[in-house]
C-alpha cells in the first residue's frame, strides 16, 4: 500500500539561514553596503583629487591629462628642491656604488647603503644653495614621485594628492567605527570642500601637515574614548610625520586643542594617561634623526628655522603677506564651498550641543532627571575647528593654507549633521541657502575661462546669461530634488555639478589656466624655438614666472639687475651674461633694452599675450 502523501504545509521549512540568498538581499548584508561605501568613496575621492592631474588613459582615449602647470612661488621652487636633492642622492649612491638597500650584511655595504641614504636627503637644496625654510617631508615624498614617474609637474603634486586621499580615507573609516551612519557623507564632504581640492593639487607643504595632523588628532580622540593605546599610536606616530612636514606648529596645535578640551571637561588626569612611553620613543625617532643631522650640517639652521621661520614669521609682516583680522573667516567662508552654509549650521549645531553638555557638566542640578550619557565629540572638533582660525587671525604674516587643518573638523560634524537631522530634513532656509551657494559656485567658475580670454570682470551678456541659468537649474534642482527624494540625496546632487565643473574647468579649460597662470607653455615655445640656447635670463618680471620657468629649464634664476626683495633668501645670479641667452621681459619694458644690451644684437621670437611678456634671443657678445 502506497504511503499516503502528506500536506506541504507539514513538512518542516528549510532553515532561513541555509537558503541562498538571492542577489536583491545579498545586495542588502553589511559586507556588500560597505564593499559598495568603499567604491564609491575611492571612485569620486579618486575623481575629485586627481582628475586632471595625473595622465591617465585607456586605449586611445584620454580619460584625464596634466591640465595646468606649476603656479605660484612656491610650487616651482619646492618642486625644484627635490629635484636637486633627487639629483645629489643618485650622484652620491653612483659614486659608492650602492644603493639605500645593503648588497649583503658585509660592514662595507652596510656602510655604503647609509652612506647612499644620507646623499642628498639632509639638506634642503635650491639652486645648490642650502634651502632651510621647511623640513624634508615633501621633499623625500616628491623624490620618491621622482624616482617612480620621472620629473615633471604632476608628479610634484602627488605628494600632496595622496595625503589628501588618505585622509578622506582614515575619516571614512574612523566615522565607520566610532559614529557609523554619517561617515560616508563626512569623507565625501571632506573631499569635496574647496580648500582641499585645491591644496591636493598643489605642490607644496601645507597637505603635508594637515593630512597626518588630523590623522592623529582622530587617533588621539579614539583613545579618549575607548582607553586603548592602540589609538594613541596614531597621535604619536602621525605627530611627528607632521612635525617632519612644517616643524614644531603641528605639536603647537595637537598640544594646545588638547589643553584646551580636558581643560574645559576638567579632566586633567587624561593629560598624565596619554603620556606613553613607547608612543614618545616613536615620536623622537622619526623627528629627531633629521632635526639633528641637519642642524651638524647646518649650523645656522636652528637659529634660522625656528626663529625667522616660525616666531618671526607669525610676529611680523616680514614675508609681506599680511591681511587685515577677518582674513580667516572669508578665507574659511570659500574652503568650505559648496558646502558652506550647511558645514557652518552643522559648526553651530556643534556649539549648541558643546555648551548644552558643559552646562550640565558644571550645573547638573539644572537637569535632573536627564540621563543621556553626552558626547564629547562634538566639543572636540569644535575646539579643533576655531583654535586654528583664531590663532592665526593674530598673525603678522596671513597665507590660506594655514588654517587648512581646521577645514576636516568642520566637514566631519557636516556629515554627522546630516545623518542626525535626516529623518526630520533641513530647514526650508538652510536648504535654499545650500541651493544658492552650489549655483554661486557654478556662476562663478563658468564664468572664469571669459575672465582669463577677455580680461575684464563683467564678461558678455551672452555668457552671462549662459552661465546663470545654468546656475540656476543646479540650484532649483538640488533644492528640489533633495526634497522630493530625502536628505540622502543631497550629497551625491551636490557632487554630480561640482565633478561636472571640475571637468569644464581641468578637460574643456585647461589650456587657459596653463596659459594665464603657469610658466609651463612658455617653456615649451622656448624649447621648441631655441633648443640649443640653455641660458635664460629674466628682468623684472613675476616671481612666480620666474621661478616656473627655472624649473622647467632646471637652472637657477638669473636676472640682469639686482632686485632687492625680503623674501628672495637665495643668491640670484646677476647681470648680463655675454653668452648667447634667451631673455624674458615685460611687454611693456622693451623700451628699456636700448639702455640693457648696448651693442648687443637681439632678436624677438614671441610675445606671451596671455601673461604680458615677450622673449628674445640675444645673440653673444662680439
Amino acid at each position: 500500500m502506497n504511503e499516503p502523501i502528506q500536506n506541504e504545509s507539514a513538512i518542516p521549512p528549510d532553515d532561513v539561514s541555509t537558503r541562498p540568498l538571492g542577489w536583491r538581499a545579498r545586495m542588502q548584508t553589511e559586507a556588500a553596503c560597505t564593499l559598495r561605501e568603499l567604491v564609491v568613496l575611492c571612485v569620486v575621492t579618486a575623481l575629485l583629487l586627481f582628475f586632471g592631474l595625473v595622465p591617465f588613459r585607456v586605449g586611445p582615449a584620454v580619460i584625464s591629462q596634466p591640465a595646468i602647470g606649476l603656479v605660484g612661488a612656491d610650487e616651482p621652487r619646492y618642486a625644484q628642491i627635490a629635484v636637486e636633492m633627487l639629483e645629489e642622492h643618485s650622484a652620491v649612491c653612483h659614486a659608492l656604488n650602492a644603493k639605500v638597500i645593503p648588497r649583503s650584511l658585509r660592514w662595507n655595504d652596510i656602510k655604503a647603503s647609509f652612506a647612499c641614504a644620507q646623499g642628498g636627503t639632509i639638506t634642503p637644496i635650491l639652486y645648490g644653495h642650502p634651502w632651510l625654510e621647511k623640513p624634508a617631508l615633501y621633499y623625500w615624498r616628491t623624490m620618491s614621485f621622482y624616482k617612480e614617474f620621472g620629473k615633471s609637474d604632476w608628479s610634484a603634486r602627488l605628494s600632496s594628492a595622496t595625503g589628501a586621499f588618505a585622509l578622506v580615507f582614515l575619516i571614512f573609516l574612523h566615522m565607520r567605527r566610532f559614529r557609523p551612519g554619517g561617515h560616508l557623507d563626512a569623507a565625501l564632504i571632506t573631499a569635496s570642500a574647496v580648500a582641499i581640492v585645491a591644496f591636493a593639487r598643489g605642490a607644496s607643504t601645507d597637505m603635508q601637515l594637515a593630512a597626518p595632523f588630523c590623522i592623529g588628532m582622530l587617533g588621539w580622540y579614539a583613545w579618549y574614548e575607548t582607553g586603548k593605546k592602540f589609538w594613541l599610536f596614531d597621535l604619536y606616530f602621525f605627530g611627528g610625520i607632521a612635525t617632519l612636514a612644517k616643524g614644531p606648529v603641528a605639536i603647537f596645535l595637537s598640544v594646545s586643542i588638547i589643553l584646551l578640551f580636558v581643560g574645559l571637561r576638567r579632566e586633567w588626569q587624561v593629560l598624565r594617561r596619554m603620556i606613553w612611553l613607547p608612543g614618545i620613543c616613536l615620536f623622537l625617532a622619526i623627528v629627531l634623526p633629521w632635526f639633528i643631522a641637519v642642524q651638524l650640517r647646518n649650523p645656522t639652521f636652528y637659529k634660522f628655522f625656528l626663529f625667522e621661520q616660525n616666531l618671526q614669521r607669525f610676529a611680523t609682516d616680514r614675508y609681506q603677506h599680511h591681511q587685515n583680522p577677518f582674513y580667516y573667516l572669508i578665507v574659511l567662508i570659500l574652503a568650505l564651498m559648496p558646502w558652506t552654509v550647511v558645514a557652518l549650521r552643522a559648526l553651530w549645531d556643534s556649539v549648541d550641543i558643546a555648551w548644552a553638555e558643559w552646562r550640565v557638566r558644571h550645573k547638573p542640578a539644572r537637569y535632573l532627571g536627564h540621563t543621556r550619557a553626552g558626547d564629547a565629540f562634538p566639543e572636540f572638533l569644535v575646539l579643533w575647528a576655531i583654535f586654528p582660525v583664531v590663532f592665526f587671525s593674530f598673525s603678522g604674516s596671513k597665507l590660506p593654507g594655514y588654517i587648512l587643518p581646521a577645514i576636516p573638523p568642520i566637514t566631519i560634524l557636516t556629515g554627522d549633521y546630516l545623518y542626525r537631522v535626516r529623518r526630520c530634513g533641513l530647514p526650508r532656509w538652510l536648504m535654499v541657502s545650500h541651493g544658492v551657494m552650489c549655483g554661486l559656485l557654478t556662476f562663478v567658475l563658468l564664468l572664469c575661462p571669459q575672465y582669463m580670454v577677455y580680461q575684464r570682470m563683467i564678461p558678455a551678456t551672452r555668457a552671462l546669461l549662459w552661465a546663470g541659468s545654468i546656475a540656476l537649474v543646479t540650484g532649483v534642482a538640488i533644492v528640489l530634488l533633495t526634497r522630493r527624494f530625502g536628505l540622502q540625496w543631497l550629497r551625491p546632487l551636490t557632487l554630480v555639478p561640482l565633478m561636472c565643473l571640475l571637468f569644464f574647468l581641468l578637460h574643456r579649460n585647461g589650456w587657459l589656466l596653463d596659459e594665464n597662470y603657469s610658466a609651463r607653455p612658455m617653456a615649451r615655445q622656448i624649447q621648441q624655438m631655441a633648443p640649443d640656447v640653455k641660458l635664460l635670463v629674466t628682468h623684472h618680471i613675476r616671481r612666480d614666472t620666474d621661478y616656473g620657468l627655472c624649473f622647467y629649464r632646471n637652472q637657477p634664476l638669473r636676472h640682469y639687475l639686482q632686485e632687492e626683495s625680503a623674501t628672495e633668501k637665495q643668491s640670484v645670479i646677476t647681470g648680463v651674461p655675454n653668452e648667447e641667452h634667451i631673455l624674458v621681459i615685460r611687454s611693456d619694458d622693451t623700451a628699456s633694452l636700448q639702455k640693457l644690451l648696448p651693442w648687443r644684437h637681439y632678436k624677438l621670437m614671441f610675445i606671451n599675450v596671455w601673461q604680458g611678456l615677450a622673449v628674445y634671443r640675444v645673440d653673444a657678445l662680439q
